[in-house]
């Protein structure tokens, strides 16, 4: 798998050693919540460790109510209040709702009710893309529920009333991310090396040909993966997009408004701080989403708790 990033933090998004002039010269070392359905939202949590390596993580997958996708906005808002919650009991400074179904659903709602900022992954995806697209025609893939939540439509069209979105459900892109992670065996070191060849396989090539093709005839020239899981697929994607159409993570975006917003409230974590990674489950594999989680997050977890919230 390709690790570069289509839009690489550039340098004001990444940490500084203090807080901006405008900031409140404080320093906060609690660390940022991140939750997601699964195991995708940990290449949100990737792009932050990468971006703000002084930062302690927080992160919960809920894989015993995963996926998300196929169930109601109100469901799935339930969710988002219950882990939200469970986070803000944690002590966490900043929570990053790393699921684009359930930043659809409940997003606005957490906003209202945690004391701490709260993002989703959607508004920075969609704000790249408005950005990005030169012809004003943007592609977004992504799960049947973000689909049909029209939230990209709607936060790309509120930026740029003039760009045409082109939506398409791309449920089996997460099987295949899932699958090919379970396929690239081998030394966690020689991940990236395994798994782009593993993703570019003819059966995940015609996959991706089928859903794809709709969006190279509408001749986007924008496409925002917007799934966490699929930045895990840039490879496959890319090649049947053709080096034309620019890729826009939402993990990668995400990562640069945490690193704004902490920036913005002087709430970085204190220089020489030793980041600490926790990670939860719902799920009752532990060893599972740990051995998964070390791939989707690019270093090795050492132990997974598990929680139980359903």
């Amino acid at each position: 798998m390709d690790d570069t990033q289509t839009n690489p933090l550039p340098p004001e998004a990444k940490p500084a050693q203090e807080p901006s002039a405008n900031a409140p010269h404080t320093f906060d070392d609690a660390p940022i919540g991140v939750f997601d359905s699964g195991f995708g939202g940990l290449t949100v949590a990737r792009e932050l460790a990468k971006a703000l390596p002084r930062e302690s993580i927080v992160y919960l997958g809920d894989s015993a109510r995963c996926p998300y996708g196929p169930r109601t906005l109100q469901e799935v808002d339930g969710f988002v209040q219950q882990i939200g919650g469970w986070l803000v009991d944690r002590g966490v400074k900043m929570i990053v709702i790393a699921c684009n179904t359930a930043t659809a659903a409940g997003l606005a709602h957490a906003q209202r009710t945690f004391p701490m900022p709260v993002i989703g992954v959607v508004e920075p995806g969609a704000r790249a893309a408005a950005m990005a697209t030169r012809n004003n025609r943007v592609g977004v893939i992504a799960t049947k529920g973000t689909v049909e939540s029209n939230a990209y439509t709607s936060a790309i069209r509120h930026l740029d009333a003039g760009i045409t979105v082109f939506s398409t459900a791309t449920p089996r892109f997460v099987e295949i991310a899932e699958q090919g992670i379970r396929m690239a065996e081998g030394p966690l070191e020689n991940y990236t090396s395994l798994a782009s060849k593993v993703y570019i396989r003819p059966a995940f090539e015609e996959i991706a040909r089928e859903y794809l093709e709709p969006l190279r005839r509408a001749g986007v020239d924008t496409l925002v993966l917007g799934c966490t899981h699929f930045p895990l697929l840039k490879a496959l994607i890319g090649g049947v997009m053709g080096r034309e159409v620019e890729l826009i993570s939402s993990s990668t975006e995400a990562a640069r408004d945490v690193a704004e917003i902490l920036g913005r409230r002087g709430a970085y974590a204190r220089d020489g701080h030793e980041a600490r990674y926790e990670f939860f489950t719902t799920g009752d594999d532990v060893e599972e989403f740990r051995s998964f989680g070390s791939r989707v997050f690019r270093e090795s977890i050492d132990t997974v708790a598990h929680v139980d919230l359903v």
